[in-house]
């Protein structure tokens, strides 16, 4: 974990030197008062941490240190103590595999987010732990994604059940699954699409293969995942919302931690759409991934430790 936390801190770095440079900037004085008060929030929401979030933390702040002497570092202190009280509700452990066979994971978001990518890391985690894991790549409109999922099978010695460019997918689904049974898997990763612009149409066909899964495993899926992309700022809140209407998600994997000053989105989640944050991620190495922790996030984000 202590590896993993210097990684957070290294791929949180743009998104912690805009806030803490930000602060730095505002607090030229010792007292705090009604104007620093303004460019702090204005600060806070500048990373992505959304006005609901960012007026939360200002009033719970200003409630302790309007007009009273307080340094950057002081400050610092108290924000991260307010966004670890918002992250924590989040901050939940995967639930244990064992009980089910196979325990069908359901992995759904946007093209692009790192989905696939998550799959390949999730399943090494478990492999670690003696489990016997399969893929299907019900993906079938996108032969990169199809692509992209056996090259994970083949790192990790993986079986991947695919089919023909565009066949249906749900279809795919249920005899991949019976394959699982078959060979006895422990964990099966299905990879969705996330074509969002037809909203309907993917409604659709999650609820197809959702349909389908249930009829062989009844109470599958057992988690059903979204993987979100925090370049994307507040369109990465949007992404939650929309997903969430079209189907029950049951807990995040925010990628690309690394990649931008956006780090703040996941606060923004947290405030609005509190699910469960059960991994994060910051590079693209198979041990970039890790589980949530909101005191490291909230100590990282503004450069404490």
């Amino acid at each position: 974990m202590t590896n993993f936390f210097q990684k957070l801190k290294q791929g949180l770095q743009k998104s912690s030197g805009k806030l803490t440079t930000g602060i730095s900037d505002i607090f030229t004085k010792q007292k705090v008062d009604s104007q620093t008060l303004d460019d702090l929030q204005d600060v806070l929401i500048s990373a992505d941490m959304g006005v609901k979030a960012a007026t939360k933390i200002i009033n719970s702040f200003s409630k302790r240190r309007l007009n009273k002497d307080c340094s950057a570092e002081d400050i610092k202190t108290e924000l991260a103590a307010d966004i670890e009280q918002i992250l924590t509700p989040c901050e939940k452990s995967f639930p244990p595999i064992k009980g089910h066979q196979p325990f069908v994971v359901l992995m759904i978001g946007v093209n692009g987010a790192g989905k696939t990518t998550t799959i390949g890391k999730l399943a090494a985690k478990l492999q670690a732990q003696n489990l016997q894991i399969s893929f299907i790549a019900a993906d079938t409109f996108r032969a990169a994604a199809v692509e992209q999922l056996k090259v994970w099978g083949e790192r990790n010695r993986i079986r991947v059940y695919s089919g023909a460019n565009g066949c249906d997918a749900a279809g795919l689904c249920y005899d991949g699954l019976q394959a699982a049974i078959k060979q006895g898997d422990d964990v099966v990763f299905i990879d969705t699409a996330g074509r969002l612009q037809n909203k309907t149409g993917l409604m659709d066909e999650l609820q197809k293969i959702t349909k389908v899964i249930k009829k062989i495993i009844p109470d599958a899926p057992h988690q059903t995942l979204l993987t979100i992309d925090a370049t994307t700022g507040q369109n990465a809140l949007d992404q939650v919302k929309t997903f969430s209407s079209i189907c029950p998600v049951d807990g995040l994997v925010v990628t690309k931690l690394d990649g931008s000053a956006k780090g703040g989105i996941l606060i923004a989640i947290a405030e609005e759409s509190p699910l469960p944050v059960y991994f994060i991620g910051v590079g693209e190495g198979i041990d970039d991934l890790d589980t949530f922790s909101a005191h490291d996030y909230a100590l990282n984000i503004l450069n404490l430790q």
